[in-house]
């Protein structure tokens, strides 16, 4: 039997609040945006940062300002660009990639703090029905990307 609106209603009012208040944690958190962009530079062996900043949805400007900061660390290192002399890329050194890990470990001490007093297949379920709700969402905007279907048709046509 599916939910009633009611249940669904409460679902949401319960992902939302939990979605605020991790990204007002994360936005006040410097070691969260040190980890976000250390992980999307990781990710590739060296990347622009026009392209990060598209990957983050964030203004280049402020991409340009948080790469200095993490090559005055040490944690990447920036050369210009061979193919465009107006760009640079930008790597991961090794002390950036120990930083990483650093960061990943106190986000999970964070996490562990939370659910200290669950019941471990609490945690399991919760894991479970958070992958299940990702991949309805993405089973429906599948959907909804294809071509001719109509969502909300009106009653009656």
């Amino acid at each position: 039997m599916a939910p009633d609106r009611s249940d669904v209603q409460s679902m949401v009012v319960a992902l939302f609040t939990l979605i605020g208040s991790l990204d007002r944690a994360t936005r006040h958190s410097a070691g969260a945006t040190t980890l976000s962009l250390l992980q999307v530079v990781a990710g590739r062996e060296v990347i622009r940062p026009s392209e990060i900043a598209d990957l983050q949805h964030v203004h280049p400007s402020l991409v340009t300002r948080q790469v200095r900061e993490l090559e005055d660390k040490g944690y990447v290192k920036v050369t210009a660009d061979p193919t465009d002399g107006r760009s640079c890329l930008v790597a991961l050194t090794p002390a950036g990639a120990d930083e990483m890990s650093r960061l990943r470990e106190v986000g999970l001490d964070q996490f562990a703090a939370f659910v200290a007093d669950w019941p471990s297949e609490e945690v399991r379920t919760l894991t479970t029905l958070l992958e299940k709700l990702e991949s309805s969402k993405t089973t429906d905007a599948t959907r909804e990307r294809r071509p001719g279907r109509r969502r909300w048709a009106r009653q009656g046509t």
